[in-house]
């Protein structure tokens, strides 16, 4: 308790006459002008009983004093004081169900933190409440103990001790007065649950005060939407178990009759737009009453005439309610207010993007009619570019003014670009070196530019590119691309070739609606193709073997020297002379003369011009981890005049996303490519194959295995044979009348095809560790997908035309984090169509970015 000791003798008060001087004594952190501050006595005036009375009261209301004692020493009056302590520190233990952040924050907002002078009943006042907050969420055996330890200098140390306990478990649910829907039907709208198999997982038998206001309110929604307008909850009652860990719940309810609507009208100052509303009615004569069918309406017509200029248009679904024949007229009251003008568009938040960036996005403009529509249309632009994590927008009134707003947007920017030497890994490429310097938002103007330096163990890559988005004021963007690559496709599951390559290209864009857009792209391409001694026959045919020159007629033997047979020779003709026991032979029918690869045929240096032209439709939420909306791309690449070879592939590329609930959005895509030469070539250029399998196509399957696989390389063992005392001749190593193999691997390689054909249907989930995360995607899927070739060699392997019957899927789940470093993806994948062959693989992960 706080004591109160005045130490001045009444008379002595009276017999003085004035106070000469004021001295406070006992102050340590509180400063003696804010005592002086709130004294009611002043120096030269006359101190009487109710005056010092008063100034002690005034000393203790100030907070920052526990003891307050007044004396006059003559004619100096005298106040000491004893200050409160300090808080020097708040300490908290054992709260897992609240966090100890939104503890000190409350304590905070009730005038407890370090650095605050210490009052015991704030700390009471909070303890209680504290339980109270644990006790509705059915943790009805938690306790709160606090100790006030005592430090040097007037200070104290506060430590809260917090034992939540157990929430309590729901036993049982009942519902009383129900007659129009079963027990069933309406414990299913409800989050919480009495205890079952599943609530071990879902903590849904968990109690909370909170959830269980959550579960009436849908119970009466779900009845007022059915016709039940004077449905109510008369009661709801928890009784808890004799040990504190259990919890019965008994909700009764009076349904009320079934009213149907038996008129729909409009009232207000609308005539001019009386029609346009009344069309958007979503219900009518002689349907059943729903509320929320009333409130969706109510909320289209403001959108409707927020789309007029009437921003606070007010509208109102009033029912009337027909007892005796059990009907309700809904009568819809307009108040549009004055049409509103939008004075000012204002940004904030965007520290590094100019604000010419946002405001060519906009679609409404200043000085304008304020249209809720544009508005919202400015707003979804500005979040699918990508550089913020999160846009709002207000419109509020302009002081002083009955039509005018300003629309405010507010931004929240993200990471848009890096410039780093980077290490990553991947499942497919392996080690991955880089200095990149990449930015989708280049100082702030909106423009891309990336300079790149990568090398892994397939690719060693050098690129520059640019665009500018809004080359003209209408939108039509133009970029360049350079790049040098060397490329061996060996290291990636793919047959063994190598490419070096270097070009260039020039892009322009032009939008055709909010939504669409058209680009178009020439390019040049300059590739150098090695294939080595073991390239595969659908690249280079197989050198054709080198024959003992003693096996033709007439052809005079230089002994030691081997002869390589010219393709023109008839192998028919090829005579076998027996004139030397030692000389190995073969039978002409090893030779059999190899289909040319494509490099026999087309050569192994192309220079090529490509025109590609696509078209973009995109309705999504959001540039990165949609959630909502549909996008479809259609692309055709083709060379042009100029270009060694001739080819054209055609791709298209479409998802759609569908939200389900607040939690749940469905993902669907697809993928299609089709390829093929023309203008001489028959073929679509082996590096120019579509492949498949792998994280981004169909996971579960080892990253592009699937489809066409090639014809190892035919090489044969040679052996010199001495056909004199000092001569020899070189010829192959037979076995048993067979051909021995070098030893080279014969293991058949991924081709790809001119076909792809790919889909997915995703579930997206919520990620349990990190909710609400813009940075994490969680996904159950299911891909579905192959390579095929209508353009197959006689000598290749798993090499078809399109058929559905061999397409492979997979089912699985995977996690997507869009980290500090780049994008890390993991899978685990359960093909369900495989065939004998085919290369799965469960666990799958890219760590970094893959090029």
């Amino acid at each position: 308790m706080l004591v109160l000791l005045v130490l001045i003798q009444p008379g002595l008060l009276i017999a003085a006459t004035k106070i000469d001087d004021i001295r406070i004594e006992g102050l340590q952190r509180v400063s003696a002008d804010s005592v002086f501050a709130i004294l009611p006595l002043r120096v030269g005036d006359t101190p009487s009983e109710a005056l010092v009375a008063q100034t002690v009261r005034e000393i203790f209301r100030s907070g920052n004093f526990q003891d307050v004692e007044v004396g006059l020493d003559d004619s100096v009056l005298v106040i000491k004081v004893a200050e409160r302590p300090s808080i020097s520190e708040i300490s908290i233990e054992g709260n897992k169900a609240i966090r100890s952040e939104d503890l000190l924050e409350g304590l905070e907002k009730q005038g407890m933190a370090e650095g605050r002078v210490f009052q015991r009943a704030t700390l009471e006042g909070m303890r209680r409440e504290l339980a109270r907050q644990y006790s509705s969420q059915g943790r009805y055996d938690a306790t709160v103990t606090t100790d006030v330890v005592a430090e040097p200098r007037n200070r104290v140390a506060i430590d809260i001790v917090v034992d939540e306990g157990k929430p309590a478990r729901i036993k049982q649910i009942n519902i009383v007065g129900n007659r129009a829907f079963s027990d069933q039907e309406l414990l299913e709208r409800m989050e919480l649950r009495a205890r079952g198999f599943f609530t071990a997982f879902n903590g849904k038998n968990k109690y909370a005060r909170e959830k269980l206001s959550g579960d009436i309110e849908n119970i009466e929604a779900y009845y007022r939407d059915r016709g039940y307008i004077r449905f109510r909850v008369a009661a709801a009652n928890v009784s808890l178990g004799p040990r504190k860990d259990s919890v019965y719940i008994s909700i009764t309810v009076e349904e009320g009759e079934r009213y149907e609507v038996a008129a729909v009208n409009l009232a207000g100052e609308v005539k001019q737009e009386a029609a346009m509303l009344e069309r958007a009615f979503l219900l009518g004569q002689g349907q059943i009453f729903s509320q929320a069918r009333v409130t969706a309406t109510e909320e289209l017509m403001k959108r409707l005439l927020g789309n007029l200029g009437f921003a606070f248009a007010e509208v109102k679904g009033v029912p009337e309610i027909d007892e005796d024949n059990k009907t309700v007229d809904v009568t819809f009251v307009v108040e549009p207010g004055k049409r509103t003008y939008v004075r000012r568009v204002e940004f904030s938040g965007n520290r590094k993007t100019s604000d010419h960036v946002l405001r060519r996005e906009m679609r409404q403009l200043e000085a304008g009619i304020a249209s809720t529509e544009l508005i919202e249309r400015s707003r979804v632009r500005l979040e699918r570019l990508g550089y913020f994590e999160k846009v709002e927008v207000e419109t509020p009134k302009v002081p002083g003014s009955e039509d005018l707003v300003d629309a405010k947007f507010s931004v929240t920017e993200q990471s848009f670009g890096s410039v780093s030497a980077s290490l990553g890994f991947s499942q497919d490429v392996g080690l991955i070196f880089g200095a990149d310097f990449q930015q989708n938002n280049f100082m702030g103007s909106g423009r891309q530019v990336s300079v790149q330096a990568n090398r892994s163990r397939f690719r060693t890559n050098y690129s520059v590119s640019y665009v500018n988005p809004y080359y003209t004021a209408e939108g039509v963007s133009r970029g360049f691309t350079l790049f040098a690559r060397e490329t061996d496709f060996d290291e990636i599951n793919v047959t063994s070739f190598s490419t070096n390559s270097w070009g260039g290209s020039v892009i322009f864009g032009y939008p055709l609606s909010e939504t669409q857009s058209l680009r178009f792209s020439l390019g040049y391409t300059d590739t150098e193709i090695e294939t080595g001694q073991g390239a595969v026959q659908e690249i280079a045919a197989s050198p054709l073997p080198f024959l003992d020159a003693s096996l033709f007629p007439g052809i005079v033997l230089e002994p030691g020297i081997a002869y390589k047979v010219d393709e023109n020779i008839d192998f028919n003709q090829i005579y076998t002379p027996g004139t030397s026991p030692e000389l190995v032979l073969t039978s002409a029918a090893d030779f059999a003369v190899l289909e040319p690869g494509f490099v026999d045929k087309n050569g192994d240096n192309f220079g090529v011009f490509t025109l590609t032209g696509s078209w973009r439709q995109s309705t999504l939420n959001r540039g990165i981890f949609p959630t909502a909306g549909v996008s479809n791309s259609l692309a055709l690449e083709a060379t042009i005049p100029g270009s060694d070879i001739d080819y054209y592939k055609l791709s298209y590329n479409g998802q759609y996303y569908w939200p389900l609930s607040r939690n749940l959005t469905l993902r669907i895509r697809g993928e299609l490519g089709y390829g093929r030469g023309y203008g001489g070539v028959d073929e679509l250029p082996f590096f120019e194959n579509y492949f498949s399998g792998g994280i981004g196509s169909v996971r579960g399957f080892e990253s592009n295995t699937l489809g066409p696989k090639s014809s190892p390389a035919r090489i044969y063992d040679r052996s010199s044979v001495r056909v004199g005392p000092t001569d020899s001749i070189t010829t192959y190593i037979t076995q048993n009348g067979e051909l021995l193999s070098s030893g080279l691997d014969t293991t058949p390689d991924p081709f790809g095809g001119n076909i792809l054909t790919e889909g997915s249907v995703e579930l997206i989930l919520p990620t349990p560790f990190a909710q609400g995360s813009r940075a994490v995607r969680t996904v159950a899927f299911y891909d579905i997908g192959n390579v095929f070739n209508d353009a197959c060699r006689s000598t290749q392997i798993n090499c078809d035309n399109f058929d559905a019957g061999k397409l492979r899927s997979t089912v699985g789940l995977a996690l997507t984090w869009l980290s500090g470093f780049g994008p890390l993806s993991f899978s685990f994948g359960v093909p369900l169509e495989k065939e004998d062959g085919d290369e799965t693989e469960f666990f799958q992960f890219t760590l970094g970015g893959a090029f």
